[in-house]
């Protein structure tokens, strides 16, 4: 990446992409399926080089790579070409008796015109492609800032889109907060920003001058809880739990932050969280070739400084490798609810498991939902009609009764957060309605006009009106 981005040369990209989008050849149907279909042959054709720049900047296993980004954004693109038609198509509506005789009215599906997509490390393919899916079935033009924390993966991002798009459609910026803060400086039309809180907020202040639409996914500002409750399949859990907190070293939006667990069944399943740990990924995790790694070695250093401060109660793990920046899959236990550790985003393998007295849950969803909304809840038990019961009442963006994550996965659903977990939504036709504003338009009569609605409306002749409005907006 040794592109040496200024302001001039951000602008004038996206001056490119406005020309372009103003010629209208992004309206046709026909021609976003076709750009769906070359990105999709673009990615399988660097797949080898995806899978290679997983495993350089996070240590990821191809198998893990492939199922969370690779596969998952063909997955996208596969969906988003079926059903694109059908999505986009007008909407036809009955206007009321009251507009007679303009007695119909449709709806269509806009596109925004030049969008934002601002994709973070963590999975730098599947939350910058699976955007930019969205973004194309809208029928916009795209300008992708990508990390420049995975350094290899966006090299490569930039050799797919390259291969795919000429520039003043699609395009890759690579580069730190400060090229950020340039292209916030641009006037795009859509932003759709994935990381921090903290960040969210600039980009909202930034999109706020403009009075720029923005769509978020944020991982939560206090994590996203599991509940393990004492009816709950404790082994079924613990498998499920470990592998989520092992996938990409806990570097996941969506990702468990801390487990509270009924202390009635907590020796047990402490007992079978150690062995399913061990059983996916060794005594010490960190000396797994399949294990990955932390981004960088500052983040190497907070989950090992975090870590640290809680050494006497470390159950399992606590050890790591700065040189090959891995640290084990931590259980801390006990930890109170109203600790500092479970007050924030984690963001790394260090899972912190809080008991409850079973009684008590109630208490404890009380606490939950006093903090942040998450973009996740996991709830485990065997009692699925209290399970349903918490999933209606409680807020957050998404989740699963006695399964982690997979919810992400399924076709027809949206992906979305609340408050500090994020606004808007997308995944298949969600992401289709994240990028196009609903454009509503009346198709009005030249013939048999009534005067309802027109002065004057006083007198004895008039009298008939309102009646007739009263009537008919019943």
């Amino acid at each position: 990446m040794d592109t040496k981005w200024d302001q001039n040369m951000v602008h004038q990209i996206v001056q490119d992409q406005k020309d372009f989008f103003a010629t209208g050849t992004t309206l046709d149907v026909d021609w976003r399926i076709r750009q769906l279909k070359a990105l999709r042959e673009s990615v399988k054709s660097h797949e080898a080089q995806m899978l290679r720049a997983l495993r350089e900047d996070l240590g990821r296993h191809p198998v893990e790579a492939y199922f969370c980004d690779v596969g998952s954004v063909i997955l996208e693109i596969n969906e988003t070409i079926r059903g694109l038609r059908r999505w986009a198509r007008p909407e036809t509506h009955y206007s009321g008796l009251l507009l007679f005789p303009s007695v119909l009215t449709r709806v269509y599906k806009m596109p925004y015109g030049t969008t934002l997509i601002i994709s973070p490390f963590n999975f730098p393919f599947l939350l910058s492609l699976g955007v930019l899916v969205a973004s194309i079935a809208g029928g916009n033009t795209a300008v992708i800032k990508a990390s420049s924390k995975s350094v290899s993966s966006t090299r490569v991002l930039r050799e797919i889109i390259k291969d795919a798009f000429p520039a003043e459609y699609i395009t890759v910026i690579d580069g730190g907060h400060d090229v950020a803060d340039m292209c916030l400086e641009e006037r795009f039309d859509k932003i759709f920003y994935t990381g921090s809180p903290k960040v969210a907020k600039h980009v909202m202040e930034r999109a706020s001058v403009n009075l720029t639409p923005v769509a978020l996914e944020l991982g939560g500002e206090t994590g996203n809880w599991a509940v393990v409750r004492k009816d709950a399949d404790l082994r079924d859990a613990a498998r499920k739990i470990a592998f989520f907190k092992i996938c990409n070293s806990g570097q996941v939006c969506i990702n468990i932050n801390q487990v509270a667990v009924a202390e009635e069944v907590a020796d047990e399943f402490l007992k079978e969280l150690k062995k399913e740990i061990i059983r996916q990924a060794g005594e010490h995790p960190c000396e797994h070739p399949e294990y990955p790694c932390l981004i960088n070695d500052a983040a190497y250093r907070k989950c090992a400084e975090e870590a640290e401060q809680y050494r006497d109660r470390i159950i399992f793990g606590g050890k790591g490798d700065e040189t090959s920046r891995k640290y084990d899959t931590t259980v801390i236990y006990p930890v109170g609810i109203d600790e500092p550790i479970v007050k924030h985003e984690l963001f790394c393998p260090i899972l912190p498991i809080v008991p409850y007295r079973d009684s008590d849950i109630d208490s404890v969803l009380e606490t939950i939902a006093s903090r942040e909304h998450g973009l996740a809840l996991y709830v485990f038990t065997g009692d699925i009609k209290w399970a349903d019961k918490v999933m209606r009442t409680q807020q957050f963006g998404g989740g699963c009764i006695n399964e982690v994550c997979v919810h992400l996965m399924v076709k027809g659903v949206p992906f979305n957060g609340t408050g500090h977990s994020g606004m808007g939504a997308y995944h298949g036709e969600w992401g289709f309605r994240e990028f196009t504003h609903p454009q509503t338009v009346l198709l009005g009569s030249t013939k048999f006009n009534l005067p309802l609605r027109e002065h004057p409306y006083g007198g004895a002749v008039n009298s008939y009106k309102i009646k007739a409005i009263k009537l008919f907006q019943r």
